[in-house]
């Protein structure tokens, strides 16, 4: 795990490479090259996990100098990846060096047989041409810059930002304020581009411009398998337990991640099955107040499976002391909440171990969340019934903001539009007044409608075409965008082995109803956990990895409402409306996300402007 960082026409000094550090500080290099009249840079900073030889350090050059890679996570089944690969006698046993091999042999050809996290660029100099890359599920962040000639790759936006300062892009602005996060390829930074995750991009060096083309090698899921539930059930044991103990790939110790859920749990009980060494497990928690406090559920768990368990409690004060430094770790505002206690986590993590495996990543294809419940009554209830209930909403003063939002969208027949009614945060009425511009919906529709035809087919169900593009949108540019800038702000490496590639397959082909049904959430997920867990741990309710805000923000609504006014937010939003805003949560309504995502905007502006 590191962090990659490269160029063509822009020339990358160790001083740059010293911005992102912090992912990789163990070893750093950096490699030029000219080819078609380009120059061509391509630098590493390492993190040592996996083969703590030389043998590991990039850039990698293949034996002929003819080939460079750097590369950024893990690829679990390089081994087998490796059997593939003629006439190579290895240095080491790191799967950097199998990747940059299996490059050489299958090329791009040969990107949708890995399964692992990744973002790597690859040289090939005899084709004249580098092949980058980002994993399925983008896991890893991938962020590129091309103009006039010129290309920058990064992991992170900040090398691109010292090399070329960029503005706001109000369109991406109000993309944010709809969808909560800017989606793959956008960001909030005027040039400033995600590669998609599933996708890799081609430039072609000896061509007149720099150009990258860009292609996804993630494909329809085709057909959905006849099988039935037990043995779905076993099939599905098989696999979670194959991908923890693919997971387990490291030459340093690993940790747990631990909540007070299931995910989590069996993450740490088959990680403690097979692990050689017993596991530390790390649990962020709040005061004894809050019902939301997971310690003594993630202590039971922990005692459970025989693993060490550690824990760190943090309070309002902890909350608002790092929102500034979190902000500026995560590089993207975000109105999910739980940025700030990943903080607190991963700073106790890393005090302990280098790599940490964690629980997330099950909600979106196991059907989790409650939208997908909502999605579910479209099947039982026809469209005039959601029209009726939105309308009752809106005459009674109904404050529930899942309930508003669940009959606001309902009683869309379009599937997209729908998808994007569900996800929206503020509505469109809302950023229009926010931003005194009207929201850019076409654009969140492409977004959105662009994975949605990639992926989906007839057979599926809308509940299972919403699943999809979560899983390779939502997710990828919220929970594990955070997730992995904090934890690699503390040279911290985090694995999501319920991401794993072959049982995510092995899920989307399954029937709805394996998965979820009403009130029945995870089904085949809670099917094998009974084979695994006590039933204590099986029958807590649902707590997402939060922190109580909704009561921080109604007790501190005049120091936000200060913050927010007295910075450069205001240059942009609307002063009456954020006050607006902070008022309807005093009173009743639940806009803590609103108010969150409107406070880490104002410190991105105040870090970048």
């Amino acid at each position: 795990m590191c962090c990659i960082l490269g160029s063509i026409n822009v020339p990358v000094s160790s001083d740059l490479l010293n911005t992102i550090k912090h992912r990789g500080p163990d070893y750093q290099a950096i490699y030029c090259d000219e080819c078609g009249g380009n120059k061509v840079y391509l630098a590493h900073t390492r993190l040592s996990i996996v083969d703590l030889s030389d043998a590991g350090n990039q850039p990698i050059e293949s034996f002929d100098h003819n080939y460079v890679l750097v590369f950024n996570g893990e690829i679990y089944n390089h081994l087998d990846l490796r059997k593939e690969i003629t006439n190579v006698q290895f240095k080491g046993h790191s799967d950097t060096e199998t990747l940059l091999y299996y490059l050489i042999e299958k090329g791009e050809n040969g990107i949708c047989n890995l399964n692992g996290i990744f973002a790597f660029a690859f040289y090939d100099k005899l084709k004249g041409r580098i092949i980058v890359a980002r994993d399925d599920f983008g896991v890893k962040p991938f962020y590129y810059y091309i103009k006039d000639n010129q290309f920058v790759f990064s992991s992170e936006i900040r090398p691109i930002n010292k090399l070329f300062r960029s503005k706001i892009d109000l369109c991406s602005l109000r993309v944010l304020l709809s969808l909560r996060y800017v989606p793959s390829p956008y960001t909030l930074f005027e040039n400033v581009q995600k590669l998609r995750p599933g996708h890799y991009g081609i430039i072609d060096l000896n061509a007149r411009s720099v150009e990258l083309k860009i292609f996804p090698f993630i494909k329809k899921i085709d057909s959905c398998r006849n099988i039935d539930f037990e043995t779905a059930v076993n099939e599905y044991g098989q696999k979670f337990e194959a991908a923890i103990n693919r997971q387990l790939m490291s030459d340093v110790d690993l940790g747990i991640l631990l909540s007070g859920g299931i995910d989590s749990a069996l993450v740490a009980g088959i990680s403690a099955k097979y692990s050689q060494k017993k596991l530390k497990a790390f649990t962020v928690g709040f005061d004894s107040q809050y019902n939301i406090n997971e310690i003594e559920l993630a202590h039971e768990t922990a005692e459970y499976f025989g693993l060490e368990h550690h824990v760190v409690k943090m309070d309002v004060n902890d909350f608002f002391s790092v929102f500034s430094e979190c902000s500026r770790i995560v590089e993207e505002p975000l109105a999910t909440t739980s940025f700030i206690p990943m903080y607190y986590l991963s700073k106790l993590a890393s005090q302990h171990v280098k790599v940490v495996l964690t629980g997330q990543g099950a909600d979106e294809p196991l059907g989790g969340y409650q939208r997908y419940q909502g999605e579910l009554l479209r099947y039982k209830y026809p469209a005039i019934f959601f029209k009726l209930v939105n309308l009752f909403i809106k005459l009674a003063h109904i404050k529930n903001e899942t309930l508003i939002r669940g009959a606001r969208s309902l009683c869309i027949d379009d599937d997209v539009e729908r998808f994007l009614k569900v996800y929206s945060l503020f509505t469109d009425e809302e950023v229009n007044n926010l931003t005194h511009h009207k929201a850019d919906t076409g654009i969140c529709y492409n977004l959105i409608s662009y994975y949605y035809n990639l992926l989906t087919c007839n057979w599926q169900k809308s509940v299972d075409k919403m699943m999809a593009v979560d899983l390779r949108m939502d997710l990828a540019d919220d929970l594990l965008l955070y997730t992995d800038k904090i934890t690699m702000n503390f040279s911290l490496e985090c694995r999501v082995p319920l991401l794993d590639k072959e049982l995510i397959l092995f899920l989307e082909k399954l029937p709805t109803e394996y998965k979820l049904k009403r009130k029945q959430t995870k089904i085949i997920h809670r099917a094998y956990a009974k084979k695994i867990l006590p039933n204590a741990i099986i029958d807590r309710p649902k707590v997402g990895f939060q922190s109580p805000t909704d009561i921080w923000f109604k007790k501190e609504s005049d120091f936000i409402k200060e913050k927010l006014l007295g910075g450069k937010l205001v240059d942009f939003i609307d002063k009456n409306e954020i006050i607006n805003v902070i008022n309807q949560h005093k009173i009743g309504y639940n806009r803590e996300k609103q108010i969150f995502l409107l406070l880490s905007i104002n410190e991105w502006i105040n870090y970048n402007e």
